[in-house]
């Protein structure tokens, strides 16, 4: 079963925006929803199908902040208000708060990775590059462990 509603955090918006791929997101999900917060951490114009959503509880996200990001805080915030949610965030303090919650996660590699299983991407291993080249933050083991899910591993 996949998830309805993708809650996207900056970073994945940044990223797949520097590599020409943000234009894929909603061939792959029904729905893109980012936060307020997360909207003026992007700064660049959204595209029509991103819906941008305010947190209801404010306090709870409030004290999120206090060890995330603003970003983060919010949508996590948020994917805590939404059923059947994917929340899309990098950043391992995020990933790990919100593991912690019972929150689906997955991250910016995970997105190429899909992007890849429905042939929405030829091959993920440019993507890869130029993301390491952008300055993204990504252990050498997690890159050769998609190239081999992807077959696109060679010694």
């Amino acid at each position: 079963m996949h998830s309805t509603i993708v809650i996207t955090d900056t970073s994945c918006l940044i990223a797949l925006t520097n590599i020409k791929t943000l234009h894929l997101l909603p061939e792959l999900y029904k729905r893109v929803v980012i936060t307020k917060e997360v909207c003026a951490e992007f700064i660049e114009p959204l595209p029509q199908w991103i819906e941008v959503r305010e947190v209801a509880n404010k306090r709870y996200q409030q004290l999120l902040e206090n060890t995330l990001d603003k970003g983060e805080a919010s949508a996590i915030a948020l994917a805590m208000e939404l059923e059947n949610v994917l929340l899309v965030v990098d950043e391992l303090k995020g990933r790990k708060e919100a593991e912690r919650l019972g929150i689906k996660i997955t991250g910016t590699l995970g997105v190429l990775f899909r992007m890849k299983q429905k042939e929405l991407l030829q091959e993920i291993k440019p993507y890869l590059e130029q993301l390491q080249i952008l300055g993204f933050r990504v252990a050498p083991a997690i890159i050769e462990k998609l190239l081999q899910e992807s077959n696109e591993f060679r010694k």
